[in-house]
This record gives C-alpha cells, sequence and structure tokens, in this order.
C-alpha cells in the first residue's frame, strides 16, 4: 500500500492549480515511465517492443480491478468519447440523455440518431442540471432502452448515484461517462452497463489513455457497428473477414497506443496502491475546503453539499456582473480555474496543498473587497 504522505507529495506542480477537471498534470511516476517506454521502444529490440506492448495488458487487468469485473470485458480507447460512440452507435430504441451534459454524450446520440435511424434521443432538460432517479423515473417510455448520464457532471460537480438509477431503469442499458470520477469518487461501477473514462484528469495519465467496460448486458445488446480490423479474435485477419470478437475487444478499431497504455497503467497502479476510497475521502476535504471559502465570501456555490452527491468540482455562480471580476481576481493572484457561461469551476484534487488554499482565500478576499453590492 503506497503511504498517503508520498502519494500527495506527488502533486509536484506549482501551487495556484485548481483545474484538475480539464486537465491533469502528469505524475512523476508517469513521466518516469513515459521516458524510459520511450527509449526501449528507441532500441529496436524485440523484446523491448514486447514489454511496452504489455503494458495494454497490464491496463485492461488493472482497469478491471478498480471496477470490479474480467479484462475481457474491458478494452483500451484512444478518448472516451470513442468509447461513448461505441457504445451509442450500437443501440436500437429510445436513448435517454441530458441535453445540457458534455458534448461527448450530446453530440454523439444526436449523430448516431441522424446517421442511423435506429435511435431516438429522448432528451432530459433537468432545471437544475441534475439527473437524478427522479427525473429519470419520471421521463420513462415504453420505447427507452438506456440511459446515458455522466458520473459527475462537468458543469455542477453533481455525481449521479449509479445503484438508484439502476433500481429506477430496471432492465435497461446504463451508460456511464466516467471521465470526471474515475480514479477520484469511490463508486458501484458494476450498477452501470458501459464505462467510459480517460486516464488525462484524475489519473495524471496524459491524453490518449481511454478505456471502456462494456458488462453481459452490454455485449448481448449492443452492436459493434464501429468494429475494425483491432476488434476480431486471433490476430490480423489476412484473406478473411472474421465475424467481430464476443469479447469487448469487438470494440476496437485499430491496434493499440502502447505508449498511452503504458502511462495509464502505471497511474492505474498508484492509484490502486493508494486506494480509490482514501482519494474520494481526501478530495472530499479539500473540496469542503472551496466551499469554506467560498461561502466566507459570499460567493454562491451551485454544487452539491453532501459529500457523496459531489465529485472534486465545486463551481461557483456569481451574480452575472461578479463574474468577470471574480476571474480577474482568481487569474491576478495565479489560479488556474475554469470559467465558462458565467460560471467558475474549481477543480482541486487531493494533492492541492495549503498554499494553493491560501491564494485561493486571498483572491475570494481581493474579490470580495471590491464588490459593488
Amino acid at each position: 500500500m503506497t503511504d498517503l504522505d508520498s502519494y500527495l507529495a506527488s502533486f509536484d506542480g506549482e501551487p495556484g492549480y485548481l483545474d484538475w477537471a480539464a486537465f491533469g498534470p502528469l505524475s512523476p511516476v508517469v513521466r518516469a515511465e513515459a521516458q524510459a517506454d520511450t527509449e526501449l521502444l528507441g532500441s529496436g529490440r524485440r523484446t523491448s517492443i514486447e514489454l511496452v506492448n504489455d503494458h495494454a495488458r497490464e491496463a485492461r487487468e488493472l482497469v478491471a480491478g478498480l471496477i470490479g469485473t474480467d479484462a475481457s470485458q474491458v478494452v483500451l480507447q484512444p478518448s472516451t468519447t470513442y468509447g461513448l460512440m461505441q457504445a451509442i452507435y450500437g443501440l436500437a430504441g429510445g436513448l435517454m440523455v441530458g441535453r445540457g451534459e458534455f458534448p461527448s454524450l450530446t453530440v454523439a446520440a444526436s449523430r448516431a440518431e441522424a446517421s442511423l435511424g435506429s435511435i431516438e434521443v429522448q432528451w432530459l432538460e433537468p432545471v437544475d442540471g441534475f439527473i437524478t432517479p427522479d427525473l429519470v423515473r419520471a421521463s420513462l417510455t415504453d420505447g427507452t432502452r438506456a440511459l446515458a448520464v455522466s458520473l459527475v457532471d462537468f458543469r455542477t460537480g453533481y455525481r449521479a448515484d449509479l445503484p438508484a438509477l439502476r433500481d429506477v431503469i430496471g432492465d435497461r442499458l446504463l451508460i456511464v461517462d466516467a471521465i470526471q470520477g474515475f480514479g477520484a469518487v469511490d463508486v458501484d461501477y458494476t450498477a452501470a452497463d458501459v464505462v467510459c473514462s480517460n486516464g488525462y484528469k484524475w489519473l495524471r495519465a496524459g491524453r490518449g489513455t481511454g478505456f471502456a467496460w462494456f458488462g453481459e448486458r452490454a455485449l448481448e445488446r449492443i452492436a459493434p457497428v464501429l468494429s475494425g480490423f483491432g476488434g476480431v479474435d486471433g490476430g490480423l485477419p489476412l484473406d478473411v473477414v472474421p465475424p467481430p470478437s464476443a469479447s469487448a475487444q469487438a470494440f476496437t478499431v485499430t491496434g493499440i497506443d502502447t505508449l498511452a497504455a503504458a502511462r495509464l497503467a502505471t497511474a492505474l497502479q498508484e492509484l490502486t496502491d493508494i486506494g480509490v476510497a482514501t482519494v474520494d475521502s481526501e478530495l472530499a476535504e479539500r473540496t469542503r475546503d472551496v466551499m469554506f471559502f467560498a461561502d466566507r465570501y459570499e460567493v454562491p456555490v451551485v454544487t452539491p453539499r453532501e459529500p457523496e452527491r459531489r465529485g472534486g468540482i465545486v463551481t461557483l455562480a456569481p451574480a452575472p456582473q461578479d463574474a468577470a471580476p471574480l476571474a480577474a481576481s482568481l487569474a491576478n493572484h495565479g489560479l488556474t480555474v475554469t470559467v465558462r457561461s458565467g460560471l467558475v469551476r474549481v477543480a482541486p484534487h487531493v494533492g492541492t496543498g495549503a498554499d494553493t488554499l491560501r491564494l485561493f482565500g486571498d483572491a475570494l478576499a481581493a474579490f470580495s473587497s471590491a464588490r459593488v453590492w
């Protein structure tokens, strides 16, 4: 088990970074592994190349271990979006999805509906942006075959209740975009049927480190429409066109980026060693600190207060006339956040230190002192 203090010390970036929901600066062990594997691939030795290639197996096994499933149900993808498109394009029937979801979901659903004709998108439009079990229950129709939802909402930080959503939709498919939660929150992924994510945010693995899990129900009901030659069993299919694999391998287009797989495997091992529950608990404390300063300086927060109902995102909703001054104060104090549509998204990680939180408090204090009521 990795020592918590050592894990926290691995967050070695400069103070002021509060944008982990946008990009996670690579961890030291990931950087070291990437450099070492680059050298191996430059050697021209078959054994070295195979050693790097084996990281794909390691990554799939580690994802499976964290989800609680078999590695045969896990496939590596270039990104979360690739995995979601694999799942959505293979559906038939009504697909329920929030209109305010991240475009990975909304664009894929719209394109699939327009191009294939086998999907009917059933849009959800919650007033607060939260995809709750009650909202889903009230919106279900006889034609609904699947619900696609973000584990953690990219705008508000709201954490979906996967077991409760499963209870509501029954035997229908539950497709989860987990990029804003995987590695940051401790949830029961087996309540879902498809889980797609990426390592470039909370896992600190860099881009290209996507992956997807397809459960038994998903493998039975989702057609591998976007399956390429990499999605067959038995290696490269020469002079024949075999059927797609019966495993999650079917949802593959071509070969794996083994350097990306190496970064992902390294990050997943680091997470496995420290434990997701530990990260979840520590991150809840960091988001609580962010909320403390927001409350102290009377900046409205739209993120749920209950730790179990939020991820690592705290979203501030200043009055329209205050949004620009608040963003300016944060930038002037050396803080990196995401400002979009009048909202300020603050996303700490477990390694966010007291110096960064101090800067955040100072920025809010300066904003508050200059605010015109």
